[in-house]
């Protein structure tokens, strides 16, 4: 590939981003692509101490801003370091989390404005997008019963209004940029799964 490929996963707790992510690297590197994985918050030093502060149980007392500003932080260096000279070397860059996130967690479930998340995101990574989001649906009590069967994180303690808010925020989501959404049934098994989103995959990758 000349230019790299960008595809973003996206969805609840426990809708099985990471899972499917592996999943579609190694089909992709048995097609002959050089496939860069990651996810966010994360994907740098940086970003993983980053992700330590934001995903802690013990700050209940974090401020919706500075949590938004954190995840902004985490993906400036996450462009800069990871996600950027992949894709410029020609590089498929499959990330678990990306913009979307923040505006589906912060706008949708913190409520905090559109206008200013999409703002400070879109400074923080110089503007760039995927050529791809994956949206991983799957009902919102589903997910988190997955999600919280080890110990759960600060965000998975939210309450399930929290969580259907961010799930109808991925709705909205993908309403406004059909171009690059594509919705996937993430109920049943893994492979499943693994063939909805081949098929989205294969319609809009060059090289397949």
């Amino acid at each position: 590939m000349k230019k790299g490929f960008f595809i973003t996963f996206e969805g609840i707790e426990g809708s099985g981003k990471s899972t499917q992510m592996e999943l579609l690297a190694a089909h992709l590197s048995k097609k002959g692509c050089f496939v860069v994985t990651t996810r966010e918050p994360g994907g740098t030093r940086i970003g993983n101490e980053i992700r330590r502060i934001l995903l802690n149980p013990k700050f209940e007392e974090m401020d919706f801003r500075a949590e938004a500003l954190l995840y902004a932080a985490s993906r400036a260096q996450h462009v800069c370091e990871v996600i950027k000279p992949a894709l410029d070397a020609g590089k498929v860059v499959i990330s678990d989390r990306y913009v979307d996130s923040s505006l589906a967690y912060q706008v949708f479930g913190r409520g905090l404005l559109w206008e200013e998340i999409e703002k400070v995101n879109r400074w923080a990574t110089g503007g760039l997008k995927p050529d791809l989001t994956i949206l991983l649906y799957i009902p919102a009590e589903e997910g988190l019963s997955r999600a919280t069967e080890s110990a759960a994180d600060r965000i998975e303690r939210e309450s399930v209004e929290f969580h259907h808010r961010v799930q109808e925020g991925y709705k909205e989501l993908a309403r406004r940029f059909p171009e690059r959404y594509s919705v996937v049934d993430a109920t049943g098994s893994a492979e499943s799964i693994h063939r909805r989103i081949l098929q989205a995959v294969e319609s809009r990758l060059p090289v397949l």
